[in-house]
C-alpha cells in the first residue's frame, strides 16, 4: 500500500484507481464518476468525457499521497478543460480507511451520539489553502465535499446538511462569497451550520478590519488565509467542539419538547422572575388558555383561587428561592374562573452562575374530585370543539361567564359542584354561610366592599380590585417584597436569620442550653439598697437620663451586673414600687433574679442588653409625647419588658433552635419560641419565690392587664412581624396626627392634636410595641463608640452561631456570618437600611428624637466609609489617615 494508486479510464468515461501492488485485489477499487481531466487534490486523473464533469467532488476517507505529489509544481497540475467542478468518491477498503467513531455527547441526564462531522468547501479554483482544509478533514475524520459554484454548494449543502461550511472569501471574480453565505441562510437546515470565511491574509502594514460585515452577511467566524494543514485542522476542531456540538445538543432539545408535547401530565416553565416561558398542550387543557395567552406573562398577573391557605405562595417561594423542591396540593384557577384541585411539584434549574434561572412546574389533577373530573372533561371539550361533547346547559354557562374572571363567587361553587362528595359539598355551604353571617371581622367588611363595587366597575378597575383582593387575603400584608436578594446576601440572611422560624425540621441534635435550667435562686448575693451604691456606679448613674450614657463602663464597675443597679435607679425615678405597692427589697431581689437568668457567656443576649434597652426605654418615656400618650400601667409595663425581654436568651436565633429541634421550639410550635420562653419564664421566676414577687400585692383585674401589657411588648420584639408593628404604627399613628397637625396650621390654630389618636386604647398598643421595638435594636442610634462595640458584639454571636450549625451539621441559616470572610460593615449598613431607617423615622415623627437619627447618620457614614475601603473589622485599619 505505500506506492502511488495508477489510474484507469474506461471508455465510458469511469475512472479507476487501482494501488499499484495490489491492482488484482477487487476491494481495492476506487471508483470516480465521469470526469474529465483533473487534479484530484494530489492525484492527476485525464478522461475525454468532459461534458458529463458534475460541479461537486466529495469523498469519505482516502489515502495521503507522497509528499512528492502533493507538494508537485502546479504546472504539473492541469485544470479541468470547461467545467469547473468535479465529482469522486473512493470506494477503499477498511484495511485501507481511517476509521471514524461516534462521538458520544451529554446532554443533562440524556446521552447523545453524533455522526462523523460534514464539511462542505465552497472553493472556485483549487489551489494550497483549499489543499490545506481537504487534507485537515482527512487527518479530523470528517466527510468532506467541494463545490466549485454557488449553485452547486447550494445543491450540496441541500442535500447533506453539513455542519461546517467553508467558503472562499479571497476573489470576488471567482466567487461572491457572501453572496453564497446569504443563500445556504436562507434555507431552514442552516440553523444549525457553522460557515467559515476564509480572507486574505493581512499585510504587515495593515489594520485588522471588522468582522461585522461578515457577520451580517451570515458568516459565524473569520479564518486568515493560511495554507498550513495544521493551522486549518486546529479551526475545525475548535468549530466541532465549540459550535457544532452546542448545535448538535440544541437539536436534540426537540425530543425533549416532543416528549413534553405528548405528556399527559401538564407542564409549565418560567424564569426566575417567575415570567411564563413555556406550556404543553396538557397544561393548555387543563387551564383553558392558549399558548399566546400565557407566554410572556407574569405568573402574579393570572387570577388565583381563594381556596388556597393564604401564606401558600409565600411558603413556596421561599422554599424554591432556596433552590428546594416543593410539592403539595395547590387550588388553581382555570381561564373560565373554575377552581381546580392540583397535586403540584415545583423543581429550581440551576443555570448559568449557579443560580436559579428556570422554576419546572408539574401539574396533575388530584383523583376522587368529581369536580376535578368534570372541570377537566370541559377543558378537553373546550381545547377539542369539533368533539361537541359539552352540554347545553354547560355550553350556555361558559359562553355567558362573568366578565369579572378572576373572582370567585362562593354561591356559584356551591351550586356547580352539587354532584361533588358530601364533605366537599358541605365544605362549600359552610363558605356560602360565611358570606351571610352578621358578625364581620374589618378585613371581611372591606373585602365585601370591593366586591360590591367590583360588580359595576369596568374591566380594567375590577381586575384591579381582583389583585387588592388577593393582597388582602394574604398574611402578609406588611413585610415588603426583596428584590434583590442575590445581589445583598447580608440583607437576606438578616432576614432569614431573623424573620423566620427556621426550615421547620428536626435533626437528631437537640439544642441543650448551656445554663442550668433549672433557675436556682440560691447564691445569690446580699441586695443592696439605693442608698448603698458604691460611690463610683453612683457617679455613673447620675448621668443615665442622658442618651450619651455609656454602659459598658457600667458593666466594667458592676463586674458584669449593670442591670439590678441600673434597674433600682429607674424604677425608683418611675415610682415602680408605689404602683406595685411593693418594698424596695421586693424590687431588688426580683432585678437580682432575672440579671442571674442572663447568659454572661453571651457576647451580645446577656445583662447588660438587657440593662441598654432598660434604659432606650425609659429615654424615650421621658419624651413628652410619650408620656402624654401612657398611663403608669403602661410605663410600668414597659419598664418591666424591658427588663425581662431576653432573659435565658441562648445566643442562638429562633431558626437556629427550630433546626437543631430544641425542647423550647418543640414547646413553642416553632413559633415565636425565645420571646415566648422570655415573658413566660420571667413571670414563673417571679411566682417561684415570695421575696421576689412584684406583683404579689396587687389588685387581680390589674395584675391581669399589666400583664397581658408586659407579654404583648416582649412578644413585640419578635421579628417576623417587624413590618407589621412598623407599617401600623405609621398608619395608625404618624399619619392622622400628621393631617391633624395639616389641618391645624392651614386653619391658623396653635391647638395640640386630638388625645384621641394617641391615648386611644389601641394607639396605645402600637406606641408601646414601637417604644420596645427601638429600644431593642437602638444599637446603631448610639455615639459612635457604643454603637462599634455592639456591632462586635452581635457580630461575634451570630459568629459562633454558625460555627455551632456547621459543627451540628445543622442548616447554616446566615452564611454571611462566618468568621473568616464576613464584612461587619456591609452586615451593619444592610441592617440599618433594611430594619432601623424606616422604624425611626417613624419613632422620631411621633417622639421627636433629633440626637438619635443625627447618631444614625454618622454611624451609618463611618460603616459605608469603612466598606468602601473594602474593611471588613470593625474599625479602619492601622494605615489609613482616616
Amino acid at each position: 500500500m505505500g506506492c502511488a494508486p495508477s489510474i484507469h479510464v474506461s471508455q465510458s468515461g469511469v475512472i479507476y484507481c487501482r494501488d499499484s501492488d495490489e491492482s488484482n485485489s477487487p476491494h481495492q477499487t476506487t471508483t470516480i464518476s465521469q470526469g474529465t481531466a483533473a487534479t484530484l487534490h494530489g492525484l492527476f486523473i485525464k478522461t475525454d468525457a468532459a461534458d458529463t464533469i458534475p460541479s461537486v467532488l466529495a469523498y469519505q476517507s482516502r489515502y495521503q499521497p507522497p509528499p512528492a505529489t502533493r507538494t508537485g509544481s502546479r504546472k504539473d497540475r492541469k485544470e479541468p478543460g470547461y467545467h469547473s467542478c468535479i465529482e469522486a468518491e473512493t470506494q477503499t477498503s477498511h484495511t485501507s480507511v481511517k476509521q471514524v467513531s461516534s462521538t458520544e455527547l451529554w446532554l443533562g441526564p440524556m446521552r447523545l451520539t453524533q455522526d462523523p462531522i460534514q464539511v462542505l468547501l465552497v472553493f472556485a479554483k483549487e489551489d494550497s489553502q483549499s489543499d490545506a482544509f481537504w487534507w485537515a478533514c482527512d487527518r479530523a475524520g470528517y466527510r468532506c465535499n467541494i463545490a466549485r459554484t454557488p449553485e452547486s454548494a447550494l445543491e450540496c449543502f441541500l442535500d447533506k446538511h453539513h455542519e461546517i461550511i467553508v467558503i472562499d472569501h479571497r476573489h470576488s471574480r471567482y466567487l461572491d462569497a457572501e453572496a453564497v453565505c446569504r443563500s445556504i441562510r436562507a434555507t431552514k437546515p442552516s440553523e444549525h451550520t457553522t460557515i467559515l470565511a476564509v480572507v486574505p491574509r493581512l499585510a504587515s502594514d495593515q489594520e485588522e478590519t471588522s468582522v461585522l460585515p461578515l457577520l451580517h452577511a451570515g458568516f459565524n467566524r473569520r479564518f486568515y488565509e493560511k495554507n498550513s494543514m495544521i493551522a486549518c485542522y486546529n479551526e475545525l476542531i475548535q468549530i466541532e467542539h465549540g459550535e457544532v456540538r452546542s448545535h448538535f445538543k440544541l437539536r436534540s432539545c426537540n425530543s425533549i419538547f416532543t416528549a413534553l408535547e405528548h405528556c399527559q401530565e401538564a407542564i409549565e416553565i418560567t424564569s426566575e422572575e417567575h415570567v411564563i416561558q413555556y406550556v404543553n398542550p396538557a397544561f393548555e387543557r387543563m387551564m383553558g388558555y392558549t399558548k399566546e395567552e400565557l407566554l410572556g406573562k407574569e405568573l402574579i398577573e393570572l387570577p388565583k383561587s381563594d381556596k388556597n391557605r393564604a401564606d401558600l405562595l409565600d411558603t413556596i417561594n421561599t422554599c424554591i428561592k432556596k433552590g428546594k423542591e416543593w410539592q403539595g396540593i395547590y387550588y388553581a384557577r382555570r381561564k373560565s374562573g373554575d377552581s381546580i384541585q392540583q397535586h403540584v411539584r415545583v423543581t429550581p434549574v440551576v443555570g448559568q452562575g449557579g443560580k436559579i434561572r428556570h422554576f419546572v412546574s408539574i401539574k396533575k389533577l388530584c383523583s376522587g374530585s368529581d369536580n376535578n373530573k368534570q372541570v377537566y372533561k370541559i377543558s378537553r371539550d373546550e381545547k377539542y370543539s369539533g368533539e361537541n361533547t359539552l352540554t347545553e346547559s354547560h355550553s350556555h354557562s361558559f359562553r355567558h361567564k362573568n366578565r369579572r374572571k378572576e373572582s370567585i363567587d362562593v354561591r356559584s361553587i356551591t351550586s356547580r359542584s352539587s354532584d361533588a362528595a358530601s364533605l366537599q359539598n358541605h365544605r362549600y355551604s359552610s363558605m356560602a354561610r360565611i358570606h351571610t353571617m352578621t358578625i364581620e371581622a374589618p378585613i371581611t367588611k372591606v373585602i365585601n366592599i370591593i366586591n360590591a363595587a367590583q360588580e359595576n366597575s369596568p374591566v380594567t378597575v375590577a381586575e384591579a380590585l381582583d389583585r387588592v383582593l388577593e393582597i388582602l387575603r394574604t398574611t402578609e400584608l406588611y413585610s415588603p417584597q426583596l428584590a434583590t436578594k442575590e445581589e445583598d446576601p447580608h440583607t437576606s440572611d438578616l432576614v432569614g436569620g431573623l424573620m423566620t422560624d427556621g426550615l421547620r425540621r428536626l435533626s437528631g441534635n437537640e439544642y441543650v442550653f448551656s445554663k442550668n435550667m433549672q433557675h436556682s435562686h440560691s447564691h445569690l448575693s446580699v441586695p443592696v439598697t439605693i442608698n448603698d451604691v458604691p460611690p463610683r456606679i453612683a457617679q455613673l448613674l447620675d448621668n443615665e437620663d442622658s442618651w450619651e450614657f455609656n454602659i459598658f463602663e457600667l458593666e466594667a464597675v458592676t463586674t458584669k451586673r449593670p442591670l439590678v443597679y441600673l434597674g433600682l435607679k429607674i424604677f425608683t425615678c418611675f415610682g415602680v414600687c408605689e404602683f406595685l405597692n411593693c418594698s424596695e427589697a421586693t424590687v431588688r431581689s426580683w432585678l437580682q433574679v432575672i440579671e442571674a437568668n442572663y447568659h454572661a457567656s453571651n457576647s451580645y443576649h446577656n445583662s447588660t442588653h438587657a440593662a441598654d434597652v432598660l434604659h432606650a426605654t425609659a429615654f424615650f418615656l421621658q419624651k413628652e409625647s410619650v408620656k402624654a400618650s401612657l398611663d403608669q400601667l403602661d410605663k410600668v409595663a414597659a419598664l418591666i419588658a424591658a427588663t425581662v425581654h431576653d432573659i435565658d436568651h441562648p445566643g442562638r436565633t429562633n431558626s437556629f433552635l427550630c433546626n437543631a429541634g430544641s425542647e423550647l421550639a418543640l414547646l413553642y410550635n416553632d413559633t415565636a419560641v425565645l420571646e415566648s420562653h422570655h415573658s413566660a419564664l420571667a413571670f414563673q421566676l417571679t411566682a417561684k419565690d415570695n421575696k421576689c414577687n412584684i406583683f404579689k400585692n396587687m389588685d387581680r383585674t390589674q395584675y391581669r392587664t399589666l400583664r397581658q401589657a408586659i407579654i404583648d411588648m416582649v412578644l413585640a420584639t419578635e421579628m417576623t412581624r417587624h413590618f407589621e408593628h412598623v407599617n401600623k404604627f405609621v398608619n395608625s399613628i404618624n399619619k392622622p396626627i400628621a393631617a391633624e397637625e395639616s389641618n391645624s396650621n392651614s386653619e391658623g390654630s396653635d391647638c395640640e392634636c386630638s388625645p384621641s389618636i394617641r391615648n386611644s386604647p389601641e394607639n396605645r398598643v402600637l406606641i408601646k410595641r414601637m417604644m420596645i421595638k427601638c429600644a431593642d435594636v437602638a444599637n446603631p442610634c448610639r455615639p459612635l463608640e457604643l454603637c462599634i462595640e455592639w456591632a462586635g458584639r452581635i457580630s461575634e454571636e451570630y459568629f459562633a452561631q454558625t460555627d455551632e450549625e456547621k459543627r451540628q451539621g445543622l442548616p447554616v441559616v446566615m452564611p454571611v456570618f462566618d468568621r473568616n470572610t464576613c464584612s461587619i460593615p456591609k452586615s451593619q449598613i444592610s441592617f440599618i437600611d433594611y430594619f432601623i431607617t424606616d422604624m425611626f423615622d417613624a419613632w422620631d415623627a411621633f417622639a421627636h428624637l433629633p440626637n438619635l437619627i443625627q447618631h444614625l447618620t454618622e454611624n451609618y457614614k463611618y460603616w459605608k466609609s469603612l466598606d468602601e475601603l473594602k474593611c471588613k473589622s470593625l474599625r479602619y485599619p492601622s494605615d489609613c489617615n482616616k
